[in-house]
């Protein structure tokens, strides 16, 4: 009997052996492309009934050379590199991982606003420099007297939200898809929440609607000696207005996950700038996240393949098609994402 067709296109920095393994013993005849290459991923899954997408782009040309292909995962919460309306046109399977590193890029984003509000990044290049307190010329502010305001509220603000409410003096959320009155979080419009947050931290999926919102008529309406965390999408934010902001204001800071060309250029002002914290595209990074996007989306698809359904599906063939949840908006932060 033949064995169905199971193709991982490009695992990034994680091991490929484990969802290899586990597609194997569930009876699949698995594939690795180890490549973002277009062709070379038509030529390994030209029989393919199921895809695991890294950071490839899945789009209608390379579906039409895919013939046999039901099912597609994703190593991330995010589902951008797959056109998923035409995946839900062809009837396709797509699933994602929602909650894989829903705690890490949680944390990281908290990690990163407390060290802006406590000035850690200039302490730091104080000290180095032979410094001490008596020249630490911008006092930071008390946590518990600041406001934590959220721009998009799904699964990874959600737990943010929960561990950043004690800390802070209030937390506020804007999502037009949110509903409810969740504990300790106030629910505000967008204008409201540009003009209260002392620290805002993002968590919207990258879309045509969303790129670059982060502008610079938006930042001129923040608080002076505000903070902006980017945990989500480098292209939601005009790096230029980031920086004029943070040279002229109202922006004391700002830390960067993530970035619109990565890794950034050398010689790009956002290496280099003192006001920003920066990390490699690192948040989703754990031990524990590791394992589940080495594993889960090959689950996803041994499921799908058991059961008819896969564990974490985004859309399927109707009238099985499920809305795409807010945490596909979420990134794993550099890995596919």
């Amino acid at each position: 009997m033949t064995r169905p067709v199971a193709v991982i296109t490009e695992t990034a920095e994680l091991d490929p052996e484990p969802g290899l393994r586990l597609l194997t013993e569930a009876g699949f005849e698995a594939r690795l492309v180890g490549s973002r290459d277009p062709e070379a991923i038509a030529a390994a899954a030209h029989d393919a009934v199921a895809l695991i997408v890294g950071y490839a782009r899945v789009d209608a040309a390379l579906l039409d050379r895919l013939p046999a292909l039901r099912m597609l995962a994703t190593m991330s919460a995010g589902v951008d590199m797959i056109d998923v309306r035409e995946a839900e046109r062809r009837g396709l399977w797509v699933a994602n991982l929602p909650d894989a590193a829903t705690e890490d890029v949680a944390v990281h984003a908290l990690a990163q606003s407390l060290a802006l509000v406590r000035r850690l990044p200039q302490a730091d290049a104080l000290v180095r420099g032979g410094g001490w307190s008596d020249d630490f010329t911008e006092v930071p502010r008390r946590a518990s007297e600041l406001t934590l305001g959220l721009l998009g509220f799904g699964r990874i603000a959600r737990t943010l939200a929960r561990i950043a409410a004690p800390l802070f003096g209030r937390v506020v959320a804007h999502d037009p898809h949110a509903t409810g009155r969740p504990d300790g979080v106030d629910l505000v419009d967008l204008d409201t929440l540009i003009a209260d947050a002392d620290v805002l931290s993002l968590h919207i999926p990258s879309t045509p609607r969303t790129q670059g919102m982060i502008d610079g008529p938006l930042l001129t309406r923040m608080r002076p000696g505000a903070l902006l965390v980017n945990v989500a999408r480098g292209d939601l934010v005009d790096p230029g207005a980031l920086l004029t902001a943070l040279d002229e204001g109202p922006l004391a800071g700002a830390a960067l996950d993530v970035f619109p060309t990565e890794p950034p250029a050398a010689d790009d002002r956002l290496r280099t700038h003192p006001r920003l914290l920066l990390s490699p595209h690192s948040a989703f990074l754990t031990d524990a996240s590791l394992r589940a996007y080495a594993t889960d989306p090959a689950r996803n698809v041994i499921a799908w393949w058991t059961t008819g359904r896969p564990n974490t599906p985004i859309t399927g063939p109707a009238p099985d098609r499920a809305t795409t949840p807010a945490s596909a908006t979420a990134p794993r932060q550099g890995a596919p994402a």
